[in-house]
């Protein structure tokens, strides 16, 4: 499946539908009155987050969502029948943004959540409705109420809890393909991860969910390389795995490429715990990796993790590093039940 993560779409709720001319003629009933029914209600159009969607690709074939409009009163004071709505189903993650593309009017994390985009119209009142004293056969009834339009953005950002970032050849999908059933695709040239890849990492007792983006290169933030669009998909992360590769020219120098483009792209991202790990130390010896993992403590200040995502070496530890800080971020984000929080 095609992975997309933001879309343009039109949305229309259904238009009231008009009230009824009527009169009541019946048999010994002389002068009946009027009895013209209402207009039912147009149908509404709602988002709805559901758990078994992972991009927006739906989105690419439909762009315009609309309800139904709600149909006409009748005679006998008969009103008529709602008009149905239509609802949106969007994955976890999914923002649903104004055409500005500034206001944001939804963000849908849980499945099940469900927000109202576009209320339908009223229905116009039957000429029953306006009998009075002075008005004993009311010739005249009102057109339904109009239903909304407008025109909204999606923007998915994936729901994971470790965010993987690094230089494009870094090993990021080598590594969540050893530590996951994801299959991202695999190959020795740059960019080879063209869209975000989601894998759940188990790691002793406990799982937690891990994203893959597209690699960075300097100058990402004016649209370098793909761009740094993808972060998105990590602003949410509880924490960052930052791979740096141990056979690349500078260790150091990619470590500080890829901080500074964080750092550019905004979003909390700098401030996120990261967790850095040499990668393919497989591939060089024993005190060439011990030399440049000092090095990069040293620049850092942080523990450096020594892995092999191709060979499987150091994952445990790394892994389990990694668990804790998505438990904590869990617990952080879940409030305690005799707290005055709701759900």
């Amino acid at each position: 499946m095609r992975f997309l993560d933001e879309a343009k779409v039109y949305l229309k709720s259904g238009d009231g539908g008009p009230g009824a001319i009527g009169f009541r003629r019946e048999k010994y009933v002389p002068f009946g009155g009027p009895d013209g029914g209402d207009g039912g209600r147009g149908g509404d159009v709602f988002a709805e987050c559901v758990a078994d969607l992972n991009t927006l690709i739906d989105f690419r074939y439909r762009q315009h969502f609309k309800a139904e409009h709600g149909g006409h009163g009748a005679g006998a004071r008969r009103t008529g029948r709602d008009g149905a709505g239509t609802v949106l189903s969007v994955p976890p993650g999914t923002q649903i943004l104004d055409e500005d593309r500034r206001l944001l009017l939804a963000d849908l994390t849980r499945p099940g959540e469900r927000v109202l985009l576009c209320r339908g119209g009223a229905g116009g009142r039957g000429n029953a409705r306006f009998k009075s004293s002075t008005n004993r056969a009311p010739r005249s009834a009102e057109p339904g109420r109009a239903g909304e339009e407008r025109w909204i953005w999606l923007r998915l950002k994936l729901i994971a809890e470790i965010g993987l970032v690094g230089l494009p050849n870094a090993g990021k999908s080598t590594l969540l393909a050893a530590v996951s059933r994801a299959r991202p695709r695999i190959a020795d040239y740059p960019f080879t991860t063209l869209a975000p890849q989601l894998g759940v990492v188990g790691a002793d007792d406990d799982s937690f969910t891990m994203a893959d983006i597209p690699g960075l290169i300097e100058g990402a933030h004016r649209g370098a390389g793909l761009g740094d669009r993808f972060l998105g998909h990590v602003e949410r992360c509880s924490g960052l795995l930052h791979l740096v590769d141990a056979t690349g020219e500078d260790p150091v120098a990619a470590w500080q490429t890829v901080r500074g483009e964080l750092e550019a792209y905004g979003g909390g991202l700098a401030g996120k715990p990261e967790f850095l790990a040499l990668n393919k130390c497989d591939a060089v010896d024993g005190s060439t990796a011990a030399g440049l993992a000092a090095t990069l403590e040293r620049q850092s200040g942080r523990e450096v993790f020594r892995v092999s995502g191709a060979a499987g070496t150091g994952i445990g530890a790394l892994m389990r590093h990694l668990s804790a800080a998505a438990k904590a971020g869990r617990v952080a984000a879940d409030p305690p039940r005799d707290s005055a929080w709701t759900p």
